[in-house]
């Protein structure tokens, strides 16, 4: 049964995050918006070995992206998880053959606070997208501080130590991780260290923003 702030957003007129447009029957974002959204593959990131690629993005944490990340995460506009997924899914190469798709977790009382995990949504999204199983293989194991407030060389040291993958959990092959935005890259080397620990081969990873 849809949460109550999910049918006032269904009844009430909305505007696009993206652009402050009225919406019409578009769910999430605009037609214009939506257009906007393309997914790219970045050589050159703290994730990726010898430049080949094994980031997809949807491009700087600015303009369109930013604002329905931000709609997403603080507005409540889950809505926007399909579309941001969605776009993401298309720019995932079918080389990469992915097996599953894994979400960076909350801490459990973060998530109780927000009342559901960003990446969580945004990882099913490109699941059903790429036909794979969306698989929450990762936990983290302690409370950590905000990445966003502590300097680069302080992330590091906040995350040692804070995820711990299941990959028992997991299908054969590589995996897709998944969050909203990469700043340092530090949150997900320390998923992907997690996993590949747990026994994962390959780590790929998508975010809607850098």
């Amino acid at each position: 049964m849809p949460a109550v702030p999910d049918l006032l957003r269904a009844l009430l007129p909305r505007r696009c995050p993206g652009c402050n447009r009225q919406l019409g029957r578009e769910a999430g974002l605009c037609a214009s918006c939506r257009a906007g959204l393309i997914p790219r593959l970045e050589a050159h990131s703290p994730l990726s070995a010898r430049s080949a690629p094994h980031l997809v993005t949807l491009g700087p944490y600015r303009g369109v992206s930013r604002r329905a990340v931000h709609a997403l995460k603080f507005g409540g506009a889950r809505d926007l998880a399909g579309v941001l997924g969605g776009a993401l899914a298309a720019g995932v190469p079918a080389a990469w053959q992915v097996g599953a798709v894994v979400p960076v977790p909350l801490h459990s009382r973060r998530e109780r606070e927000r009342g559901f995990n960003q990446a969580a949504l945004l990882a099913q999204a490109v699941a059903a997208a790429l036909a794979v199983p969306c698989v929450p293989a990762l936990r983290r194991t302690r409370a950590t501080a905000q990445q966003a407030r502590l300097h680069a060389h302080e992330r590091t040291a906040n995350l040692a130590g804070a995820f711990q993958a299941d990959a028992r959990r997991l299908p054969p092959g590589p995996v897709l991780l998944v969050d909203d935005v990469m700043s340092t890259g530090s949150t997900l080397k320390a998923c992907r260290d997690a996993l590949q620990a747990a026994g994962v081969g390959q780590v790929y990873v998508a975010v809607v923003a850098r």
